[in-house]
């Protein structure tokens, strides 16, 4: 049975015990069995610990020097050179601590120090971790072929694919971008990164950072809010929110709807990304399910802290005062918390491609919206058994299709799902 022992590092003890194994002229895999480790870690501790305490005066180790008739001039080609080889020294115990012939011996004498290979260990543990280990001269010869791969918009792995004479992991890429270790080299920040900001900050980093004071409106509205609200109502249905948009100063903008569980993704062409235009898209959702369906199926809405959402109350709201829906916010940099919704952005995106003008490829308003939603509901889904949104709808939420089918959302035929523009 594997002790306990056997997967943590060596011990000042545990070497003075692999010490006292040499001496004795014990094999590794007796000493192993002493400390509870594995024979390759007594093996690999020696060999790299052990230090030469005496040269040999030959040019070469020969084992025939004793009978040498060229006066130990020796020579790999010489027609008596004999390697010679040390049970003891080269196998086992591996150093030549407590040998009887040490005093007598004209071969290259190694010595194993617990004290100096314990110290070795702890500077490598710590020297490891600190600092950068390269050279100017290097990080400027790594910057040279990094900095326009960046600017391309390669990752670092496709950089160090392409070019593995850099010598280094994609982790160490990474931490030497974000520790700056390039910026005054070549001007390489984490900017150049694509995906930097979507890479969680580290914690020595983040505790660096003030928090921002909870706003009003995220007052009782939190996401540990939403979830303590789902424990004591498990019978809520749940419509997550958000936009989505490809130009932030012209539009359009995407108001979406997820409806839980039913799958239906919804969504409203808007000219503007502010708070009023979101609360009348909540508005306009309302007119076009009708108040009871509205409330059936819009229990909750949750949402991320944009700008644009932030009237809570309003959005809350019927025009009469009452209360027709919950509004929540998910956690800062958390767009998981509602990774339903996110992953139908996903397919969204594919009809509409990011870095695209959405009006030249034939969003122009509700009617080409309705189309695109209609793809996207008319697609087979896995954990629905290869039905679409749409037809789940059709049979357990019946109400809620009607409602969407007659304000322009149709179900599309398998075999056309996705040429929404032909």
């Amino acid at each position: 049975m594997t002790s306990l022992n056997s997967f943590s590092h060596l011990t000042l003890e545990d070497r003075r015990i692999i010490l006292t194994g040499i001496t004795n002229g014990s094999t590794k895999t007796a000493i192993a069995e002493t400390i509870g480790k594995d024979k390759s870690t007594v093996c690999k501790e020696i060999k790299s610990h052990r230090k030469l305490t005496y040269r040999c005066s030959m040019p070469l180790e020969c084992s025939n020097y004793k009978k040498c008739p060229f006066g130990r001039e020796c020579k790999t080609d010489c027609i008596l050179y004999s390697p010679f080889h040390c049970k003891r020294r080269d196998r086992s115990p591996g150093a030549c601590n407590g040998c009887t012939n040490w005093r007598h011996c004209r071969f290259n004498k190694y010595k194993y120090s617990p004290e100096d290979a314990w110290n070795d260990y702890r500077y490598t543990l710590v020297d490891s971790r600190q600092g950068v280990n390269l050279t100017v001269k290097q990080a400027k010869d790594i910057a040279d072929v990094i900095a326009p791969l960046l600017k391309q918009g390669l990752s670092p792995y496709q950089i160090l694919a392409s070019h593995p004479e850099l010598g280094i992991s994609e982790k160490t890429l990474y931490n030497y971008i974000e520790g700056d270790v390039f910026h005054e080299i070549a001007g390489i920040s984490v900017l150049d990164l694509r995906r930097q900001v979507s890479r969680k900050i580290p914690r020595k980093k983040s505790n660096g950072f003030k928090k921002r004071a909870d706003n009003k409106h995220l007052i009782g509205r939190n996401y540990n809010d939403y979830k303590q609200y789902i424990d004591e109502n498990p019978n809520a249905l749940i419509t997550q929110m958000d936009t989505v948009y490809n130009n932030e100063t012209t539009g359009p903008f995407i108001q979406t709807f997820k409806f839980i569980p039913s799958g239906i993704l919804f969504a409203i062409y808007q000219t503007e990304k502010t708070s009023t235009a979101m609360k009348n898209g909540v508005d306009t959702l309302e007119d076009i399910l009708g108040n009871y369906v509205f409330r059936k199926y819009v229990n909750v809405l949750l949402t991320d802290r944009g700008s644009e959402f932030y009237a809570a109350k309003d959005m809350e709201t019927d025009i009469d005062g009452s209360t027709r829906t919950r509004v929540f916010y998910c956690d800062p940099m958390q767009s998981g918390q509602k990774g339903s919704l996110e992953n139908n952005h996903i397919q969204l995106r594919y009809i509409l491609p990011k870095q695209t003008d959405l009006t030249s490829i034939g969003l122009i308003n509700q009617n080409s919206l309705n189309l695109v939603i209609s793809h996207i509901n008319s697609a087979p889904v896995e954990k629905f058994g290869g039905k679409s949104p749409l037809e789940v709808a059709s049979f357990m939420y019946h109400d809620l299709y009607e409602k969407l089918i007659a304000y322009g959302i149709k179900e599309i035929e398998k075999g056309a799902v996705g040429k929404w523009q032909s």
